[in-house]
C-alpha cells in the first residue's frame, strides 16, 4: 500500500500531504466525517482511485482517494468513538469505576471541551438511554465539581472545559465572583457558593470579602434598584447563616430596605425570585412593627401564589390565623379576593379554611376569573383547578340554599370565561347535587318560574341563530350519519367509532337543547338611546382612579358580548353589575386582579350601536 502510494505521489496523480493522510486511513481505521458521522476504512481501490467507508448511517459509501484525504479526520484507538465501537463494555464499566476518567477521555476526544449534549451524543445510545444519562450526568458533574480539573459552565448549552492544572472549587466559586461585572452575576456566583459549603475550609477568611462586596451593593443599589439592593442583603444573611463565623449586617440592611420603601413593596417581592421572597417577606414584622400585619394583608392581595402562600403561613406562625380566615372571609364577600389566594383556599378548603368552603366562594371564583379576562398577567391555574378538581363544585355547594344554586348555576351559562362543554360539564356537577337546577338547562317552563330575559346585541343574537341552524342543519345530521356507518362496523362493544359518535351526540343535543334554552329568553336591542343619567346598557361609563387619577372606560353592552381588548364587558359580568345604575359623581368599589379598586365615575355617553346584521 505504501508503495502504491508512492508510486501515485510520483506520477504527480497525489499530492505528499494527502499520501501522509492517507497513511492513517489505511483498511480497518476509524475515521469521522463532517457529514456522514463515525466510520471505518473498509477498503482502498487503488485502480478505481476510491476508498470504502462504513459508517454507521450508511455501509460501503465510496468516495475519490483525494476526497477523503482532504475529509476524513484519523481517530486514534484512545478516542472516545473508538473505543465505543470496539470495547463497549469497558466504556459503560467506566461510567460506574472510573467517570471522572471517562469524561476527560471525551474532552481529549474533543478536542479540550465539549457542552453536555456534545458528552451525551458520545455516550448515546450504546452506552446510556436518555433517562440514564441525565441521571448519570446529574452525579458525574458534582466530582467534577469537586475534581478541580474541569470548568463547569452555568449554561448547559456552553463546553465543559478540561484545565492542566486543577483548582479548588473554592478558588474557582471566588474567581467567578471577583471576576463578575454584574450585580445579577454576583448574585448567582453567590448562590453557587452557598450550593457547595464543603469547599470552603477558611469561610471567614475567604468570604468576608463577598460580604463586604454584597453589603457595599446593597447601600449603593437601594434607591435605584431596591430589589437588587435586598437580594444582596438576603444574599449576605444565607452567607452568615451557612458559614459559623461570618458576620453581616444583613438584618439591619433588610429592615430598612422595606421600611424605607414607601409603597413600592409589592414592586421589589414581584421582582425577587422565588428562593429570596421567604426571607423578604419574614423580615416585615421587625421591620413594620404593629403595623406589619396590614402592610402583609396589602401584599397577599398584590402577590403570587407563592409569595400569597408564604404570607399565609408567616400570618398563621404569628398567631394572625383566625384573623387571616376573617380577612379572606371578607376579601370574598366584597369579591376583591385574587386568583392566588382563591387556588389556595379552594385546594385548602377541607382543612384550616373549610369555614369558607360556601357558595360565596363559589361566585368569588367566578367573578375573579372574569376580571382575570382584562389582566396582562392573567393565569389559567384557577380555571384548571375549577375544571379538574371534581369534587370542588359539590363541596362548595352541599347544603346550600335553592336560590344560591340557581343563581350561581345561572351565572355559570351565562359567564364568559368557560368554553360550552366545560359549562356543560360544571354545570352536571351541580345537577348531580341539585337534580332540580336541571330545568334551567333544558328551559322547562312547567318545572320552573319564567326567567328573566336576556338583552343581546342583534349581532350576537344572529350568531346564535346561525350556529344553531348549523347545528340543526348539518352537525347533528352528519353525526346521525357517522352513527349509522360505526354501527355497520360490528361489535359495538368494542367499536371505538360508534362510542365516539355517540358521545358527540350527547354533546351535540346538549348544546341544542341550550342554544333553544337561551334564545328563548333572547331580546335582541340595537342600544340606541340608552338612558345616559346612569350606566346603563349601550353606554359608554368612563372612571377616575380615586387614587391614581388614571382614567379608562367600558362599554356595556348585552349578555353575549365582550371584548376584553377594547374594554367591551357585559351587563352581566362583575364589573358590569357594579357599574349599572350609577350616577356621575359616584364612587363604585370595582373588582380588579389585585383587589377592590376604588373609582369614580366621570362621564356617561351612548355608545356607537353595534352594526345590525343585514339579511
Amino acid at each position: 500500500m505504501e508503495e502504491d502510494l508512492q508510486k501515485a505521489v510520483a506520477a504527480g496523480k497525489l499530492a505528499e500531504s494527502d499520501a501522509a493522510a492517507l497513511r492513517a486511513l489505511l483498511p480497518e481505521a476509524f475515521c469521522l466525517h463532517k457529514s456522514w458521522g463515525f466510520g471505518r476504512v473498509a477498503e482502498w481501490n487503488l485502480l478505481l482511485n476510491q476508498v470504502v467507508i462504513d459508517f454507521v448511517a450508511k455501509k460501503g459509501h465510496t468516495m475519490q482517494i483525494e476526497y477523503a484525504a482532504t475529509t476524513l479526520q484519523a481517530l486514534p484507538a484512545g478516542h472516545i468513538l473508538v473505543r465505543k465501537a470496539i470495547e463497549p463494555d469497558a466504556v459503560k464499566a467506566q461510567t460506574k469505576s472510573a467517570p471522572l476518567d471517562l469524561v476527560r477521555n471525551i474532552l481529549e476526544s474533543l478536542g479540550g471541551k465539549a457542552n453536555q449534549d456534545q458528552i451525551a451524543a458520545c455516550l448515546m445510545p450504546e452506552i446510556f438511554d436518555a433517562a440514564g444519562f441525565k441521571r448519570w450526568w446529574d452525579s458525574t458533574k458534582k466530582a467534577l465539581k469537586k475534581d478541580g480539573h474541569f470548568e463547569l459552565p452555568a449554561k448547559r448549552t456552553d463546553p465543559v472545559l478540561l484545565r492542566e492544572q486543577a483548582v479548588s472549587r473554592a478558588e474557582e466559586l471566588l474567581a467567578v465572583f471577583q471576576s463578575s461585572s454584574q450585580l445579577k452575576d454576583r448574585l448567582a456566583a453567590t448562590t453557587e457558593i452557598l450550593r457547595s459549603p464543603e469547599a470552603f475550609d477558611k469561610a471567614v477568611e475567604q468570604l468576608t470579602p463577598v460580604i463586604a462586596a454584597l453589603e457595599d451593593a446593597a447601600l449603593k443599589h437601594q434607591k435605584l434598584q431596591p430589589a437588587l439592593a435586598a437580594q444582596c442583603a438576603i444574599a449576605c444573611g444565607e452567607l452568615a447563616s451557612s458559614f459559623p463565623g461570618l458576620q453581616s449586617n444583613s438584618t439591619a440592611l433588610l429592615q430598612n430596605l422595606l421600611a424605607g420603601s414607601g409603597g413600592g413593596l409589592s414592586d421589589m417581592l414581584e421582582k425577587l425570585p422565588a428562593a429570596s421572597q421567604k426571607a423578604f417577606l419574614r423580615a416585615l414584622p421587625d421591620a413594620f412593627g404593629e403595623a406589619w400585619v396590614e402592610t402583609a394583608y396589602r401584599l397577599m392581595l398584590r402577590g403570587g401564589s407563592r409569595s400569597s402562600l408564604e404570607i399565609a403561613r408567616l400570618l398563621q406562625e404569628q398567631g394572625h390565623g383566625d384573623a387571616l380566615v376573617d380577612k379572606l372571609r371578607h376579601w370574598i364577600r366584597e369579591r376583591s379576593i385574587t386568583s392566588p389566594i382563591l387556588c389556595w383556599v379552594a385546594k385548602d378548603r377541607k382543612g384550616t379554611l373549610a369555614s369558607l368552603a360556601d357558595p360565596g366562594l363559589l361566585g368569588a371564583i367566578f367573578s375573579s376569573l372574569e376580571r382575570d379576562q382584562f389582566s396582562e398577567k392573567k393565569s389559567s391555574r384557577l380555571h384548571d383547578i375549577v375544571m379538574e378538581d371534581k369534587e370542588l363544585v359539590g363541596d362548595l355547594l352541599a347544603g346550600a340554599d335553592r336560590e344560591s344554586v340557581r343563581e350561581l348555576t345561572r351565572r355559570l351559562l351565562l359567564t364568559p370565561v368557560f368554553d360550552e362543554l366545560n359549562k356543560r360539564s360544571l354545570a352536571a356537577r351541580i345537577i348531580k347535587l341539585h337534580p332540580e337546577m336541571k330545568t334551567l338547562l333544558t328551559g322547562d317552563a312547567d318545572k320552573e318560574t319564567k326567567e328573566e330575559a336576556l338583552v343581546v346585541s342583534w349581532a350576537s343574537l344572529d350568531a346564535r341563530k346561525k350556529e344553531y341552524d348549523e347545528l340543526v342543519n348539518k352537525k347533528i345530521p352528519q353525526n346521525s350519519k357517522e352513527i349509522q356507518v360505526a354501527r355497520e362496523y360490528g361489535d359495538l362493544r368494542e367499536n371505538f367509532e360508534f362510542k365516539a359518535a355517540k358521545e358527540m351526540q350527547a354533546v351535540l343535543s346538549r348544546r341544542k337543547a341550550e342554544l333553544e334554552h337561551d334564545l328563548g329568553r333572547a331580546r335582541g336591542s340595537a342600544f340606541d338611546n340608552p338612558d345616559t343619567t346612569q350606566v346603563s346598557t349601550g353606554t359608554v361609563v368612563t372612571i377616575r382612579n380615586a387614587e391614581t387619577g388614571d382614567t379608562e372606560f367600558y362599554t356595556i353592552l348585552g349578555a353575549w358580548d365582550g371584548d376584553p381588548e377594547k374594554h367591551i364587558v357585559s351587563y352581566l359580568t362583575a364589573i358590569g353589575q357594579a357599574l349599572l345604575g350609577k350616577k356621575i359623581g359616584d364612587r363604585v368599589e370595582l373588582p380588579t386582579e389585585h383587589g377592590t379598586r376604588h373609582v369614580e365615575v366621570t362621564a356617561i355617553a351612548a355608545c356607537v350601536p353595534p352594526p345590525v346584521p343585514a339579511h
